[in-house]
């Protein structure tokens, strides 16, 4: 149910703030990877949530241009 929130969340957004919003989860992602080839990371599973999280926003994304056209 947490994530039909999320997804129903990002739907009620615009393109620019889908495209900021995809921005910041690939900086958390990044940032994610690095604090884990150090060995500074606790949760892993975190990874998969933000990759996931990543997927969700494009698709959203690609459906509102396929929306547009």
């Amino acid at each position: 149910m947490k994530t039909n929130n999320y997804v129903e969340d990002l739907r009620t957004k615009s393109p620019a703030e889908l495209s900021q919003e995809l921005v910041a989860a690939k900086k958390e992602l990044f940032n994610l990877r690095f604090q884990n080839a150090t060995n500074q990371l606790d949760n892993t599973a975190r990874i998969k949530e933000v990759r996931r999280n990543i997927a969700r926003i494009q698709t959203v994304m690609t459906e509102k241009r396929k929306n547009v056209e």
